[in-house]
């Protein structure tokens, strides 16, 4: 399989929202004893690529404002999430960060982290991810640092970038049978009211048609795909899922925020 260092094209940029509220888990265990839980993905033979956004490793006021992880200090949250990474994560696998690794402007408290860490581990940065500049900060702990990246995964296309985009390149992409062949993967908004403004974008999206050429020759009208994926790692109980896990949470988190925005 193609490795991370196989793109489509490379390009960088600054984009930066602010606006950030309450956040709770979705798909965790008891956030109050996290318990670490078994993971799927044992027993396998290929390599894995993984994503997940938004550690805030060292960041302890996240346990009691904004996200309420609920730990009982940041070493905890430190020690709780190391644990997830490693229960899925394998020496050889990839794992793409979706910025907003480390809180820790301290660039030996992020090497001592990311030293854990199994699997090979690639950054897009995020608006808190200062530890790059320190001069301590060792950058071979990354096979590659940047601000946005699109890739190959399993002949998807997927757009990576700390922060949303709403209008991505390849969006209108799909298959044979239909099916969309570009992904937004992004993090930044955690589990606040933008990340409900950024799900009523793409049910409005998702509505919408536009005309194309069809085979016959004639116009057809079409529907638009929208497939921005929240990797919050809250949203998988902080351990590094699949593009295709991803697919599924997503899906799963969407309907019920469907079936309580209809209450």
């Amino acid at each position: 399989s193609r490795g991370l260092g196989d793109v489509y094209k490379r390009q960088d940029f600054g984009v930066s929202f602010l606006l950030q509220r309450n956040a709770n888990a979705i798909l965790s265990a008891d956030q109050n004893k996290h318990t670490i839980r078994t993971v799927l993905g044992k027993g396998r033979n290929a390599d894995m690529r993984y994503y997940i956004a938004d550690l805030h490793f060292c960041h302890e006021n996240l346990n009691t404002r904004m996200d309420c992880r609920g730990f009982e200090s940041g070493e905890a949250m430190n020690e709780y999430m190391i644990a997830q990474w490693n229960s899925r994560v394998r020496k050889r696998d990839e794992v793409v960060i979706l910025g907003d690794f480390c809180i820790s402007k301290k660039g030996e408290v992020a090497n001592a982290i990311l030293e854990r860490l199994n699997g090979k581990k690639y950054l897009i940065i995020g608006n808190h991810d200062h530890f790059i500049a320190n001069k301590q900060f060792d950058p071979s702990h990354f096979e590659w640092i940047t601000h946005y990246r699109e890739i190959n995964d399993n002949n998807r296309k997927v757009i990576l970038c700390h922060y949303p985009v709403m209008c991505y390149n390849g969006q209108y992409r799909r298959n044979a049978k239909g099916e969309p062949k570009t992904y937004m993967l992004y993090g930044h908004v955690h589990n606040t009211y933008d990340e409900y403004l950024i799900n009523e974008f793409q049910n409005q999206t998702r509505t919408c048609t536009r005309p194309v050429l069809g085979k016959s020759g004639g116009e057809e009208m079409v529907s638009i795909p929208c497939q921005m994926i929240n990797c919050f790692c809250m949203f998988s109980d902080y351990v590094p899922l699949t593009l295709d896990e991803w697919i599924e949470v997503d899906r799963k988190r969407r309907a019920i925020m469907k079936r309580e925005s209809d209450c």
